[in-house]
């Protein structure tokens, strides 16, 4: 069984822009944001994903994660959730101390928006944090994309 283990920051300032090495175009949207059974659709790049999270226990959730054709994510996400949106934003790849960072620059209704997020194979795994992150939001329901993609989500 796949699990995720994440940890989630705002970005404090644009430091990390000069340590890019991958740049991707995201859109996303929801089938399910119920918390334990959220389903999302993703479109990345030229690829397409669809996602099964399980309920967050700590900063880990099972996740199964499956390839599926961009046409059957395009009409997906115009079918999605009617409470919620489509998300778009782009994401950066930053190394830092050896670790894969990923920028999520935010469009639209959360332009402005900026988080770091970490995988990380352990939830004990010591993270030299970047002098780009600011504050931690792992576990502040305001910043999980689930939430965010809400009609009426507000920061």
């Amino acid at each position: 069984m796949a699990k995720e283990i994440e940890r989630k920051f705002l970005v404090a300032d644009d430091g990390w822009r000069s340590m890019v090495s991958e740049v991707h175009e995201i859109k996303q949207g929801y089938l399910s944001t119920r918390p334990e059974a959220v389903v999302r659709v993703r479109i990345k790049d030229r690829e397409a994903f669809l996602t099964v999270k399980g309920i967050t226990r700590g900063i880990e959730r099972h996740e199964w994660e499956y390839h599926i054709p961009v046409d059957d994510a395009t009409l997906m996400l115009q079918n999605i959730e009617p409470s919620t949106v489509v998300i778009s934003k782009t994401r950066h790849i930053v190394v830092y101390d050896g670790m894969c960072w990923e920028i999520d620059v935010f469009h639209g209704s959360h332009e402005g928006l900026v988080l770091a997020e970490i995988e990380l194979d352990s939830p004990e795994r010591e993270v030299t944090l970047p002098p780009f992150v600011g504050p931690e939001v792992t576990r502040d329901p305001r910043y999980f994309n689930s939430v965010l993609s809400q009609k009426t989500a507000e920061r």
